[in-house]
């Protein structure tokens, strides 16, 4: 994951922060086969190449393709600019994919350490929000947290399953699957915990996987890592009923970065949370929970208001905001460092 040098950091950068795109298509009641899966290997890489990022590693199972890169779900770091990818995959899904409309779409990111070394479209969130502007009329853009601080960027565009009559009818007659997602994003790592995610200190990501713990997080995932040269480490991890989790490190000390992403379903996230950061050992952290009203989790987002503290980790910030769908839940926690 890092791009050169070693994890002294000093002569190299690395933009840590994720920008994740993620898009729901409507149900084609024309075509019952219709399956973003149909899109060969070939079409992803040439189509995430031209954004300046590669599929490293990919695994499947009956519900779910995982790539460390992500499904769509696309979830790039550094200065890859997946928003351009987004036409040409409307029109893969339509002509491979067999979908003929957008039911849901959410872009979010959390701030960049370095602005100033993206590439358009993604210089700022009020360039990437007229971007996508330009092909969303219905488009909402949201920022939470402080913006002299850590904060949390999100466009949306959400139809709650579409426009035509013959939709309408059908979300009358079945309740929308529950569905539900929790990021935590972690920064200023403890050293001796992100030396792991290095080839000096580790010679394999199964090596990295089971001395970091991770693999203990959610137990039972079929776990797909990748440890980079000289340093960094993503991972992507499938349970046979359709959930996943996914991790991905920048482990150098001046900009040390943690994203960790699942759509498992919770009544309460709390003993999750206390897990990873027990893992990852992070001075500060934001969780985003996203849950709809048939989710386990549409209470448990509402139960952060009951977590003022996690272990050591006091939270200073609380956001809540309701979409047509959707309910998100944003905090932010820190580090509490006890009088010497």
């Amino acid at each position: 994951m890092a791009e050169s040098g070693n994890i002294s950091g000093n002569s190299h950068f690395f933009e840590g922060v994720e920008k994740l795109l993620e898009i729901w298509f409507v149900p084609n009641p024309k075509n019952k086969n219709a399956d973003l899966r149909k899109i060969p290997r070939s079409v992803w890489d040439d189509l995430l190449q031209s954004v300046r990022c590669e599929i490293i590693s990919f695994t499947r199972n009956e519900f779910i393709d995982a790539y460390v890169l992500r499904r769509w779900i696309l979830k790039t770091c550094g200065t890859t600019t997946p928003l351009e990818c987004l036409q040409p995959l409307l029109d893969l899904a339509v002509k491979i994919g067999g979908y003929q409309e957008i039911e849901d779409l959410f872009y979010s990111r959390k701030n960049y350490k370095k602005p100033e070394l993206q590439c358009s479209p993604h210089r700022g969130f009020d360039e990437e929000v007229a971007y996508l502007d330009q092909y969303f009329d219905d488009g909402r853009a949201y920022s939470l947290g402080s913006l002299n601080g850590d904060c949390w960027y999100l466009y949306t565009v959400c139809r709650g399953g579409g426009r035509t009559n013959s939709n309408i009818i059908e979300s009358i007659q079945a309740p929308p699957d529950p569905d539900q997602t929790i990021e935590i994003l972690m920064t200023e790592l403890d050293s001796n915990t992100m030396s792991i995610f290095t080839k000096e200190e580790c010679n394999s990501a199964k090596e990295a996987t089971e001395r970091a713990g991770i693999h203990k997080i959610i137990p039972g995932m079929a776990i797909d890592d990748f440890l980079f040269d000289p340093c960094g480490y993503s991972m992507n991890g499938v349970l046979k009923n359709g959930c996943y989790m996914t991790i991905h490190i920048t482990p150098e000390p001046e900009f040390s970065y943690v994203s960790f992403e699942s759509n498992i379903s919770a009544g309460n996230y709390g003993d999750l949370i206390a897990r990873v950061i027990d893992t990852f050992q992070p001075g500060k952290f934001v969780v985003t929970i996203f849950a709809n009203k048939t989710s386990d989790a549409f209470a448990a987002s509402r139960e952060l208001e009951h977590l003022g503290s996690i272990k050591q980790w006091k939270r200073d910030e609380l956001q809540y905001c309701r979409f047509p769908t959707y309910d998100l839940t944003y905090a932010h926690y820190y580090k509490y460092k006890f009088p010497s």
